[in-house]
């Protein structure tokens, strides 16, 4: 399962539900590309295929919208087993 998270021109932020034991962090996909950044620095951990000024771009993006992909972050990984659900779109 991959909740898309946030969606913001032509670029889809979301995460991978197996993924819960790294750090918080975020996938970026867009055509054929996809950079990961982690959350807590907003860092970039990969990148396949975006271009310097993209990645520029991108970052300020979830730096605008850290606290929101935080908690969603927070809000799926860290749910009970009594079914939490996830606010993803």
């Amino acid at each position: 399962m991959t909740p898309t998270v946030m969606r913001t021109g032509r670029y889809r932020l979301l995460f991978h539900s197996r993924e819960n034991g790294e750090p918080p962090h975020i996938h970026v996909l867009a055509d054929r590309c996809e950079a990961k950044y982690w959350l807590a620095q907003v860092a970039l951990a990969r990148n396949d295929g975006f271009a310097p000024h993209e990645l520029r771009r991108i970052r300020g993006i979830i730096v605008a919208n850290r606290e929101y992909l935080w908690e969603v972050w927070h809000e799926f990984f860290d749910r009970d087993d009594r079914g939490g659900r996830c606010a993803c779109l």
